[in-house]
């Protein structure tokens, strides 16, 4: 019997700690985004991880109230956010949104090397998580 409360309680997950995890997520890639361009006229600071961090958060939020408002599918019928279908949203909504809010804020188009590194490493770390979660409740 407890197995199977167990099992129940992590098969069913809120979509708020998906949330979470996905501007954790975001909060990472903006911060090790800092760290590898910390320059003199850029220097590691809170308020410039913040400054590199909005832009990405505001993508993954609009992402999120589309996801939350049934304007998109994946919560529908009691989705949590957790699977990958819903994760490629976010990923997608963050990076066009966050590199668009960066080209407008510099009045031009991001470097295509910014553009590829911004794409992979978001992918890597928003994706990454729900495929480790997947992993795991797998083997379960």
């Amino acid at each position: 019997m407890n197995a199977t409360r167990t099992h129940r309680s992590s098969t069913h997950r809120s979509p708020v700690s998906a949330l979470v995890a996905d501007v954790i997520a975001i909060a990472v890639f903006a911060l090790l985004a800092r760290i590898a361009h910390n320059t003199p006229e850029m220097p590691l600071s809170f308020v410039g991880w913040l400054d590199t961090t909005w832009p990405f958060l505001l993508g993954v939020a609009l992402a999120w109230a589309l996801l939350w408002f049934g304007v998109l599918p994946q919560l529908r019928n009691g989705g949590s956010g957790h699977d990958m279908a819903s994760g490629v949203v976010v990923w997608i909504f963050a990076v066009v949104v966050g590199l668009l809010v960066w080209g407008l804020r510099h009045g031009q188009v991001p470097h295509w090397s910014f553009m590829l590194v911004a794409t992979i490493m978001s992918a890597i770390l928003l994706l990454g998580w729900r495929g480790i979660l997947r992993l795991r409740s797998r083997k379960a």
